[in-house]
């Protein structure tokens, strides 16, 4: 474990004064989105496009107008994470659980947005197995050599997988000792203890491993993705495959580089960290008072790592931020 005795400049990008944000995702084209989940009485929009520091609903003002009570399958709810992929697509996770509860009205589902179009390409729901009222999908990463999806669901712990083809889904690895915060770590912030599980997802670039790990513990853990594309893998011969690759850090969110680095934070130390594929790991940034809980994260086509800062387990210290630092 090391730290650089250069850090690179955490650079400041967006701020918003009026609600919490969470994700955060740079198109190839530099394009900034990001998402507001519904966790509070005062929400006004799900997702948004950064423009010159403006807010524009999006994919429109029509998606991002719910209200409780509404009909919630072609409206957002409470969006959790956005991510972009390699072929020009926005993906929005809404878990439609308002103020994290149980899912509303069946509504939780995933987007596919055309960004050159602006327009929806495609809708996926979930069968009651695979996230029923009581999940909450999380993160999500894209396969687009192979058409598959990955999400972690926090509640009751497990890993989604998503044909984009199909529209199949199947849930594995639920209750797995990977999947569920580990009992014996004590995770608490400002005089609050958490216990949540799967969060934080990542993909190597050959689209061979997926990486995941509970929010409030400090274990890393990863599979390979041909067992799970493969639906007649057996829970068991997915359970025996899984690989404990050790301690690290607590973090929300994480993400790989196309050299296999993963980036994620520590968030009892406001602060964020590499692991290099040889699992050394070092500090590349640390803020105490701007990096408050660092939650999500996007790697531009120049080289920067985008961080949302969603201060969960903070008093309201409004603004909330985006930053980026040059990797």
């Amino acid at each position: 474990m090391a730290t650089s005795s250069a850090l690179p400049q955490l650079e400041e990008v967006f701020a918003d004064s009026a609600y919490q944000l969470t994700g955060v995702a740079v198109a190839k084209d530099g394009r900034l989105f990001t998402n507001y989940p519904y966790w509070a009485e005062k929400h006004a929009y799900s997702v948004v496009e950064v423009v010159n520091g403006k807010l524009v609903p999006y994919p429109d003002t029509t998606w991002n107008s719910f209200k409780k009570g509404e009909d919630g399958q072609n409206k957002f709810v409470c969006v959790q994470s956005v991510v972009t992929d390699d072929q020009g697509f926005l993906w929005v996770v809404d878990a439609a659980g308002i103020n994290l509860g149980p899912v509303y009205q069946g509504a939780n589902k995933v987007l596919k947005i055309n960004l050159a179009t602006n327009k929806i390409d495609r809708i996926y729901h979930f069968p009651e197995s695979v996230a029923g009222k009581d999940s909450y999908l999380n993160d999500i990463r894209i396969d687009n050599v192979n058409g598959y999806a990955y999400m972690t669901t926090s509640t009751n712990g497990g890993i989604v997988v998503l044909n984009t083809k199909t529209g199949d889904s199947r849930l594995v690895l639920h209750d797995h000792y990977s999947v569920l915060a580990e009992k014996g770590y004590h995770f608490e912030m400002n005089g609050r203890t958490m216990v949540v599980n799967s969060d934080g997802i990542a993909l190597t670039a050959d689209q061979q491993w997926l990486y995941y790990k509970p929010l409030t513990d400090d274990k890393l853990y990863r599979i390979n993705t041909s067992l799970l594309r493969n639906f007649k893998t057996s829970m068991k011969t997915l359970q025996d495959s899984v690989k404990d690759l050790g301690k690290f850090v607590t973090t929300d969110g994480m993400i790989l580089d196309k050299a296999g680095n993963l980036y994620m934070g520590d968030l009892e130390k406001s602060a964020i960290v590499k692991i290099t594929p040889d699992l050394q790991m070092h500090y590349i940034a640390q803020d105490k008072k701007q990096l408050l809980w660092p939650d999500s994260y996007s790697i531009s086509a120049d080289g920067y790592l985008y961080i949302s800062c969603s201060q969960i387990t903070y008093p309201p210290t409004l603004p909330y931020k985006i930053f980026r630092l040059k990797l």
